[in-house]
């Protein structure tokens, strides 16, 4: 009884507490023969501007402006999605490491013990990540140190970025990284194969537990709410066919990932804060592929990091969104030399 109690709470809260999150999702499809797909989408209420960049191996960067901060020379090569062209929202890396940051309000990043450690800026987080690791356990192993302090600029007038984060890497080991008061917690998916925004992960888990329990055939949450989302994207990725056959494996996690997307210019009056999607990406990790889709625009494109110059000394590359909406498929031609992006610390 006082398990049923806990569930009905959390599903209260989960009911009541999350209608003005921002929606966004990712989805984790398994295949056969090591194919995985990683899918998301980005929901905001207003555009993002987003651009793409690939990085080369060997350039100096560093985790802030202020005095302290972490400096690295990238391991790895990588591709960007960077908003407002001022910071990295996901990407992945030459190794098939693939990091993602969703809106979690819950979020609280530092607390006294962690004000004096050296400053790494929400501009360069998922930078420094993909940089300098090559799978999902030595990404555990740094955060666990958590020698260093994070926070950022806010942005849309005035907005904090209040994030977690989905890491997967080639062998489809999934954990989520979320900030509570100041700690890090890092929470292995399992069998779970689909994140969403609020609540945080343990409250979360036991929603998509009490779910699965209902059973999916024939009924499923239906909102836009956060936890009806993870709940459906969940279920379809764990009832779809895996395959091994690269391009069919993407375009089944682009449906499972529509599904629990919010339509373009959806409102609910009084919650405006209810958003709908802006974007989606889609990460073949096997494939070395990156696969852009903005909703506006009619095709869906990707970079092939397999095609990219990523030895030390090559160029920084970008392909500018806004100026490339006709791109369908392999989008490598569209890429232009660029000093890259100017990191908003």
């Amino acid at each position: 009884m006082k398990k049923l109690l806990t569930i009905a709470a959390v599903l209260v809260a989960a009911m009541t507490g999350t209608q003005k999150s921002d929606a966004c999702s990712r989805v984790n499809y398994h295949g056969s023969d090591s194919t995985f797909v990683i899918a998301r989408c980005l929901d905001w209420k207003t555009p993002i501007p987003t651009n793409l960049y690939v990085y080369p191996r060997g350039i100096e960067k560093v985790s802030s402006d202020q005095p302290g901060a972490i400096k690295w020379t990238s391991k790895y090569g990588a591709v960007y999605a960077v908003g407002y062209d001022g910071g990295i929202t996901e990407g992945m890396n030459e190794k098939g490491l693939v990091v993602n940051g969703l809106f979690c309000k819950g979020t609280v990043y530092s607390n006294p013990e962690t004000e004096g450690r050296p400053p790494m800026s929400l501009a360069m987080f998922v930078g420094w990540l993909l940089d300098l690791n090559a799978t999902t356990d030595e990404c555990v192993e740094v955060l666990k140190k958590h020698d260093f302090n994070i926070g950022g600029a806010t942005f849309d007038g005035g907005t904090v970025s209040a994030l977690h984060w989905g890491i997967t890497d080639a062998s489809g080991k999934s954990v989520i990284v979320e900030f509570d008061n100041g700690e890090i917690k890092i929470n292995d998916m399992g069998d779970v194969y689909a994140m969403t925004n609020d609540p945080q992960w343990p409250a979360m888990s036991a929603i998509i537990n009490y779910w699965d329990n209902v059973g999916g055939i024939n009924m499923l949450p239906g909102t836009v709410k956060s936890p009806d989302r993870c709940v459906r994207a969940n279920f379809f990725a764990h009832h779809v066919e895996a395959v091994s056959d690269l391009d069919l494996a993407v375009n089944i996690a682009r449906t499972v990932l529509v599904n629990s997307c919010v339509p373009y210019t959806y409102l609910i009056q009084g919650e405006p804060n209810v958003s709908s999607t802006q974007w989606r990406s889609y990460a073949d990790i096997r494939g070395r592929r990156y696969f852009f889709d903005i909703v506006t625009n009619f095709g869906i494109y990707y970079i092939d990091l397999n095609k990219c110059d990523l030895n030390k000394g090559a160029s920084i590359m970008k392909l500018d969104t806004s100026k490339e909406t006709g791109l369908i498929g392999d989008a490598n031609h569209a890429l232009k030399k660029h000093p890259g992006f100017t990191p908003m610390y």
